[in-house]
């Protein structure tokens, strides 16, 4: 007989189907995941209520951009949505959809408030990172696909490239108004930049030309740089005096912008070449795609530049000795197409490789057009016109953070963030059963205030996380700030930040603050562009209790004054009136206790005292 099972939840997940199930070992957790969304949920069934909800693109990563800041990440893709992520984390917590084609750049204003995005759906969007909205809308005077985008220096002028006609337009970003087209390109932009140095907007495309426009003063093309293939990407060095273009050949060139003269080359072919794919019959480095760069950005300080393209590696190299420091393998996963290396002779048949036999034509991959390359030039896309369109392992975007300590990849798995600092944390594998509110007070009554306070930071409870940090002496303070891991001084600091303003005992988050720069001082000044908007807030806060302390004291040194200049006057009339009465007293007789008596008690005292005197002398 089969055990009878009740049924204890039902749970609505996703619209599409659920590819992956997890439990956890003390069975108090369940996972979910839905291939088809790239959806990812952690569900407590105890108490009915979600760990972690989490989704990326469903589609293709093409476009990624850092914040001036370094803390967020932005992201556009295929499914036509604009996310935000957390650098920190790896945490989505943004999402506009606003968009109704795929997303082919984003790119950040130069405040940071402002993201701006491009789609083949023929609109450039602005969004407001302060409200969470859509403000901005620009189109041109006829339908077009935008493939690329920039912003100016000022964060006032925006800039897009069309895939057909070949033009460029410029709008303002107050106004939404066009302001002017640049023609003169024959071929698709593939890419527009502004020079952060000097006044010049540069531009790339499929017609084997960069130009650089001096769009400022609405002139034509100032330069025109000729190439030997199809330029699929163009970077500029942060300091303005160097451009760096990819081809179709494999090759990356050096410009010197001022005067237009090639300083150099590097042949990258060798080191691009990824995998083979399952429908090649060669080997992998013999193959003809994968073997040009499709994206690149320079380093933080201008000495490396980083190039990723339609295989599997990413590679950075030193500009000055041309010479290639390292090459990254972005994925291992075998079930993507431009993987492996080598052919595999069980694959093949009479007929030729076996993903071939499923083609309409019942091709047997022995003629010329079957080892042809047909797909355009700069294509970030599968070919479509298959039957079977495989996932490829490929970078379609590669980023240096403002503090060149990270660079991002836009991959076919997903967003990738490699980091020199170790960091970088994910909070619910933190968590385990013994991490309960309950536990935290308990190790709360036993004076144990920096594992209470760790393990309120771990269940992330404000109100818990307040109560702990304002229960600790503040000769404890120091021990418990030195026990705290580096990675929790940043929620820290927000909570005192927030506590400064709300609550009135100014002089503990005062202590808390001097002991946390004493102790983590080199920490916080190595990571600051990371913290920047939590030191601003910290220091926004301070500022304000500042202001508003100066100013009650200055209001209270002239009551003081006030009062002072009262006493001294009050003091000064009592003097008179003690001076007055002496002079009175002076007049009048006075009995032994320093009182006024009158005639008859002075003559008894006179007779008395002659009495006295006559016994004296009779003795």
């Amino acid at each position: 007989e089969m055990p009878e099972f009740n049924m204890i939840h039902t749970l609505s997940i996703s619209q599409k189907r659920i590819t992956s199930v997890a439990i956890n070992n003390t069975g108090e957790w369940l996972a979910f995941g839905a291939e088809k969304l790239g959806q990812l949920l952690v569900w407590e069934w105890q108490s009915e209520t979600y760990i972690l909800k989490q989704q990326g693109h469903f589609f293709d990563m093409n476009s990624i951009a850092y914040s001036p800041d370094g803390q967020l990440i932005a992201t556009g893709g295929d499914d036509g949505k604009v996310k935000l992520w957390n650098a920190s984390t790896g945490f989505c917590f943004v999402t506009f959809s606003e968009h109704t084609g795929p997303v082919n750049q984003v790119v950040f204003s130069s405040k940071g408030n402002v993201v701006v995005s491009s789609s083949l759906d023929g609109t450039v969007r602005a969004f407001d990172l302060v409200r969470y909205r859509n403000f901005r809308t620009f189109t041109s005077p006829e339908p077009t696909q935008f493939t690329c985008l920039a912003l100016d220096n000022s964060g006032e002028m925006v800039v897009a490239g069309s895939l057909d006609p070949f033009e460029v337009y410029v709008w303002s970003l107050r106004t939404a108004r066009l302001l002017d087209v640049l023609s003169g390109h024959t071929g698709p932009l593939s890419g527009v930049l502004f020079n952060p140095a000097h006044p010049y907007l540069i531009s790339s495309s499929w017609d084997k030309t960069v130009r650089i426009w001096d769009v400022y003063n609405r002139k034509v093309a100032v330069e025109s740089l000729d190439h030997s293939g199809e330029v699929l990407c163009v970077a500029v060095r942060p300091d303005g005096d160097q451009v760096c273009s990819a081809d179709l050949t494999g090759q990356l060139y050096f410009w010197d912008p001022q005067d237009g003269t090639l300083e150099g080359t590097i042949e990258g072919r060798k080191d691009i070449m990824g995998g083979r794919r399952r429908d090649d019959a060669r080997e992998a480095k013999n193959a003809t795609h994968s073997l040009a760069f499709t994206s690149l950005c320079y380093s933080a300080d201008g000495k490396c530049i980083l190039a990723g393209g339609n295989s599997k590696y990413v590679c950075i190299y030193h500009i000055q000795q041309r010479v290639l420091l390292k090459r990254f393998e972005i994925t291992n996963n075998l079930s993507l197409d431009g993987i492996l290396t080598y052919l595999n002779s069980k694959n093949m048949t009479e007929a030729g490789p076996l993903a071939l036999i499923d083609d309409e034509d019942g091709g047997s991959g022995s003629d010329k057009e079957d080892f042809k390359d047909n797909s355009l030039p700069g294509a970030k896309r599968s070919d479509f016109s298959k039957r079977k369109t495989p996932l490829v392992a490929r970078t379609k975007c590669v980023k240096f953070s403002p503090d060149g300590r990270q660079w991002a990849a836009a991959s076919t798995e997903g967003l990738m963030i490699y980091s020199l600092d170790q960091n970088l944390y994910f909070d619910p594998q933190d968590l385990d059963m013994e991490v309960t509110p309950e536990n935290a007070q308990i190790l709360l009554e036993e004076k144990q205030y920096a594992k209470a306070l760790v393990m309120a930071l771990r269940l992330n409870e404000q109100k818990l996380l307040k109560t702990m940090a304002e229960t600790v002496p503040m000769d404890e303070i120091l021990s418990v700030v030195s026990s705290i891991p580096v990675h929790y001084i940043e929620r820290i600091l927000v909570l005192i930040g927030e506590g400064i303003n709300s609550s009135p005992h100014l002089q503990f988050y005062l202590t808390w603050v001097q002991t946390i720069l004493t102790i983590h001082g080199k920490s916080l000044e190595k990571n600051s562009m990371k913290m920047l908007s939590t030191l601003r807030s910290v220091h926004k806060a301070l500022s304000a209790k500042y202001s508003s302390i100066s100013s009650i004291c200055q209001d209270n040194s002239y009551t003081l004054r006030y009062l002072t200049k009262q006493k001294v006057k009050n003091v000064g009339s009592s003097a008179s009136r003690l001076s007055s009465t002496k002079d009175v007293d002076d007049k009048e007789p006075k009995s032994s206790k320093g009182g006024p008596v009158d005639g008859k008690r002075s003559k008894q005292s006179s007779t008395s005292v002659e009495n006295i005197k006559n016994r004296k002398r009779k003795s």
